[in-house]
């Protein structure tokens, strides 16, 4: 019997071994415990050794069963360790005393089976009393004391609510970081040691980027109010939660507010961690996309003292911009402020934006306006907007009665900021995501990190961390909540962002502030709440108003201007390119930098418009001997040589890529210049202003309005009766004359005269234009060119030249597809002059293809060379700054003022005066009629009248010799003179009768008609004699 008591003790401490911690469970299995080999002998044959076989197995039932409740159940190990030697023993002890049956043995294991099964079946859907959370705060931090107070009133109102959690407590334990971010990571490890469910925090960006590494590994979800860093992302950190609105949208806001006032450049101050960092370059990103910028970046250090902050705002002082953007924390964020104003940099035309640091300082301890107020006057800030609901009040009612008023705060009262409200939300989105777990049967268990396990030495305890194995469960219903808190609607969007992100724009006047508008991600700037947008917008609402005015430092309303010209004793370096020609636009005076010409003058012009004193110095850029390349001389901006180019710059799109121009002060383009020749006046001009088919035409339309109105009238016009000859002559008369409007013949019918006034309309316009075309053709001088503009320049191979330097060259071979081959360049106007001359058969160019505000000036005293054709690029010429340059803005201003008080003009007149070629005196020469343009007008008459005389003369003989042969008289000269005259008489005669005829046939005609009015019965009879009388009258 003792030997067999000794071998159950052996057995009992080969089971279990001393160290505790080595033992693993594998469904439900003690690793490493052995059952001890059974030895056979005389006492097992005979059923003595039974009994201690029946102890060992029930030994074996009571440890699976306790260790798996230990699994199940939440049992410890040093439990289940002690339960198992008193139990057994105890067990055994009492068996083998009272010889108990081996069915009551079996009993035993099956009651305990009984109970483990039902454990384990009923397990997923049981909940734990209580659920353990962390959360890392900074007590002493202006977000921390409030965020903590919050908490602690989320957590009892969710332990208070019955439909929440139902029955399970949550208890949040929080350690304090103490601004430290190694403590934050120190106590978040002792968190994960602990099997917490989920931690709340950290409060820093910073401490937020160690710490995920380490929730990824071991699934615990980080639910974080105030890391607001927005390269914190999912896709990197799946397992952090942004509870609060991520300073990318902050950003935007930012940005669109530089945007709204037209603002370029900016000055970022900074606190040079992750969270200023990636802050400021989402800023830069955002000021991007609105073609702003980041001009300086001056970043503080996180342990910057009061000095420190000086020495980089002294930096900023000497800086263009006065824009200055303001990222820091709320621990020191007032001291860079006590330094700008110490620096004279709250002053007039400086503006200042901070981040929503500065509006959460001011809700907490609203005392500060009144104790510092001139540090900030004027400043713009933002701050996280929550709309207003009925639980939002109902929680400020709490916090303003109870929280401030129960000693919690100490002998400190603060107010609520934005952190503290999200931070009372977090509570609850995690509440309800542990519900939402459960209901999925979710069960908060942890295992070991094999990884972790196969670290060996140190006291470093790593192996004491767990997985937690509903981890992912947890953060998925974490990720669907959709809910409403205090900050309004809770859910996230794919990017993990919370939805609806919205800013409230803070302006601080005097001891208060004052809200002068929202940013929203859907609707950007406004002076109405997103809530209101979705409500609809109220009367008096006007859209163009997207945010209240603003009171600036210095107490002003009007704008700033954004930058000042810098105050480092530095002079603005102008490029001004040394030409050798057209000097008339810039030249430089020998043996100094004095520079003169239109171009300058406009900008010294420009300049004195400017309300701000610019110290500069012009730079000659060139040799001397050839003229410049302007396209290099803009370069030389980008690399920072020079600070402004002024000359004369064309403006093309190429170079709006690298520099910013101000407004043309001068408009140009491309023209092609030539050789011409005057081309004389034709004798037989007179026919060119209509086309031989226009003459044709008009010439039968004469015949046909005359033969149409003889038609209309013969029958009662005396004038277009009579023998066919006559009236053939009458009608070919009665047409030509019209066109003189000298017709004699009347017309009676109202047909004839509606036809005749049309045809007389006809032939005023056709006769206005004719004499109009044929005063153009013989008063404008005539020009002939074998060029006739840039399309036959282009399908000619022709030599064409272009002035070195200008940016014509490229645009003849890049857009004209012209071959290098062709182009020639010339440095001056004497070189144009030649190459023109000499043609492209004596090494010279068929024409100049430049700027046309060149060629002007070369026209002026060349009269043998013209523009032709017609400019085929519009373009101007300004002044070059660096991109993004706010000079190049207010100089565009001063070019328009220039231009509207005609001082522009007057510069003009004074540089670019035009020559001869194109002055009056010049086009009074080509005004100047001579015979040699009339020539074949003369002629034609003179021949009509010599074919008149000549067959006039011919009649005359014939007559006269029939008349001497009649009259037997002599045939001489005297009487042949003498025959003359009196046929002239008799023909006289015949015509005084034929007018007296045609008067009395009138009168007898009105005689007539008055008969036939008194004798109605006779009219028909009295109408026929009167026919009979006239035609026997004729």
């Amino acid at each position: 019997m003792d030997t067999t008591t000794n071998k159950f003790e052996i057995g009992l401490n080969e089971g279990i071994d001393d160290d505790d911690a080595n033992v693993d469970i594998i469904g439900g299995i003690p690793i490493g415990m052995k059952l001890p080999p059974a030895k056979k002998s005389a006492e097992d044959a005979c059923g003595g050794g039974d009994k201690e076989r029946r102890i060992l197995g029930l030994r074996w039932s009571i440890t699976t069963i306790l260790l798996l409740r230990r699994r199940y159940l939440g049992f410890t190990k040093q439990a289940v360790y002690v339960s198992f030697i008193f139990f057994t023993k105890q067990a055994a002890v009492r068996v083998i005393n009272t010889n108990m049956n081996i069915v009551w043995l079996l009993l035993l294991i099956v009651f305990c089976n009984g109970i483990l099964s039902d454990a384990i079946s009923h397990n997923v859907s049981t909940r734990p009393e209580v659920v353990r959370v962390g959360a890392l705060i900074c007590f002493d931090s202006m977000i921390g004391k409030i965020a903590k107070l919050a908490i602690t009133a989320a957590v009892e109102d969710v332990n208070s609510n019955s439909t929440i959690l139902k029955g399970t407590v949550l208890k949040v334990a929080m350690q304090d970081t103490k601004t430290s971010d190694f403590l934050g990571i120190v106590e978040a490890l002792r968190f994960m040691e602990n099997d917490t469910v989920a931690i709340i925090g950290p409060q820093f960006s910073v401490t937020a980027h160690v710490i995920s590494h380490i929730a990824n590994e071991l699934q615990v979800p980080l639910l974080s109010f105030a890391a607001t860093d927005s390269t914190l992302a999912p896709l990197q950190f799946p397992y952090f939660v942004r509870t609060t609105q991520s300073d990318a949208f902050q950003m935007s806001a930012v940005a669109e507010l530089v945007g709204y006032y037209e603002w370029r450049d900016v000055v970022a101050i900074y606190v040079d961690d992750d969270f200023g960092r990636n802050g400021i370059a989402a800023l830069g990103d955002k000021l991007a996309e609105k073609r702003c910028k980041i001009s300086y970046k001056a970043p503080l250090s996180p342990k910057a003292s009061k000095e420190d902050i000086t020495n980089v705002l002294i930096k900023v002082t000497y800086l263009e911009s006065r824009i200055l953007i303001l990222h820091i924390y709320t621990s020191w964020g007032l001291e860079v402020l006590d330094a700008a104003k110490n620096l004279q940099m709250m002053e007039t035309g400086y503006v200042w934006i901070a981040t929503d640091w500065l509006s959460t300082i001011l809700d907490t301890d609203s005392s500060i306006l009144s104790q510092k107020a001139d540090d900030f006057q004027g400043v713009l800030t933002l701050r996280m907007h929550t709309p207003n609901s009925d639980l939002k009040a109902r929680f400020l009612s709490k916090w303003n009665n109870n929280l401030t008023s129960n000693g919690k705060m100490g002998n400190d009262s603060f107010g609520l900021n934005t952190y503290g409200l999200y931070a009372y939300d977090s509570v609850w989105l995690l509440a309800r995501a542990i519900e939402s777990f459960f209901d999925q049967k979710g069960n908060f268990s942890f295992s070991n990190d094999l990884s972790l396990a196969e670290l060996h030495g140190g006291n470093m305890n790593l192996d004491a961390m767990s997985i937690s194995d509903g981890g992912k469960l947890l953060l998925q219903s974490i990720r669907n909540v959709n809910t409403t808190g205090v900050t309004g609607p809770i859910a996230f969007n794919s990017a993990m962002d919370l939805i609806d992100p919205a800013y409230e724009v803070i302006n601080v006047i005097g001891t208060g502030i004052r809200r002068i508008g929202y940013w929203s991600n859907s609707l950007s700037l406004s002076i109405l709440s997103p809530e209101e947008h979705r409500r609809g917008r109220p009367n008096g609402y006007k859209s163009s108003q997207r945010l209240y005015s603003v009171i600036w430092p210095g107490q002003t309303t009007q704008r700033p201007r954004g930058w000042v010209f810098p105050n480092n004793g530095k002079r603005l370096r102008i490029g001004v390119p040394n030409r050798i020609s057209y000097r008339e636009f810039v030249s430089r005076s020998e043996g100094s930098d004095v520079f003169t010409g239109y171009c300058i003058d406009v900008f010294t012009a420009a300049l004195e418009q400017l309300q701000y004193g610019v110290p500069y110095k012009f730079i000659s850029y060139g040799d001397g001997r050839t003229n410049p390349s302007t396209t290099e001389l803009l370069r030389l901006i980008t690399k920072g040589e020079f600070d402004a180019v002024v000359g004369d710059v064309t403006i093309t799109t190429s170079r709006t890529k690298i520099v910013d121009f101000t407004q043309p002060y001068i408009e140009s383009g491309l023209v092609v210049v030539a050789s011409v020749r005057k081309l004389n006046s034709s004798a037989w001009a007179f026919f060119r202003p209509f086309t031989p088919m226009m003459w044709c035409v008009t010439g039968v339309f004469f015949l046909i309005v005359g033969a149409v109105v003889w038609i209309l009238e013969r029958r009662t016009n005396e004038d277009f009766r009579g023998p066919p000859r006559k009236q053939v002559v009458t009608i070919m008369w009665f047409s030509f004359s019209t066109l003189f409007f000298s017709h004699r013949e009347k017309t009676g019918s109202t047909l004839a005269r509606f036809v005749l006034i049309i045809w007389l309309f006809v032939v005023l316009v056709l006769n206005s234009s004719y004499i109009a075309s044929l005063t153009s053709i013989l008063t404008v001088e005539q020009l002939s060119s074998p060029v006739k503009g840039i399309e036959s320049l282009v399908t000619s191979s022709e030599p064409v030249g272009f002035l070195k330097g200008s940016f014509a060259e490229n645009y003849l071979t890049d857009e004209l597809n012209i071959h290098r081959s062709r182009l020639v360049p010339l440095n001056s106007q004497e070189e144009y002059e030649k190459a023109l001359k000499d043609g492209p058969s004596g090494g010279g160019v068929a024409a100049v293809v430049d700027e046309r505000a060149y060629m002007e000036l070369f026209l002026s005293t060349r009269c043998e060379f013209s523009i032709v054709g017609q400019e085929f690029t519009k373009m101007g010429w300004g002044f070059a700054f660096p991109r993004d340059s706010p000079l190049a803005i207010d100089m565009s201003t001063a070019i328009l003022k220039l231009s509207e008080n005609g001082i522009l003009q007057r510069i003009h007149d004074k540089w670019l005066m035009r020559g001869a070629c194109s002055s009056e005196g010049a086009k009074q020469d080509v005004d100047r009629l001579q015979i040699k343009s009339f020539w074949g007008l003369f002629l034609l008459s003179g021949l009509a009248c010599f074919i008149a005389l000549l067959l006039y003369l011919i009649k005359m003989l014939r007559q006269f010799s029939k008349h001497c042969v009649r009259n037997a008289k002599s045939a001489g000269l005297r009487s042949f003179l003498v025959f003359l005259n009196e046929k002239e008489e008799v023909s006289s005669s015949q015509s005084k009768r034929r007018r007296t005829e045609r008067a009395s046939n009138r009168i007898a005609h009105q005689d007539n008609n008055n008969n036939n009015n008194n004798n109605n019965n006779n009219n028909n009879n009295n109408n026929n004699n009167n026919v009979n009388y006239l035609d026997v009258r004729v």
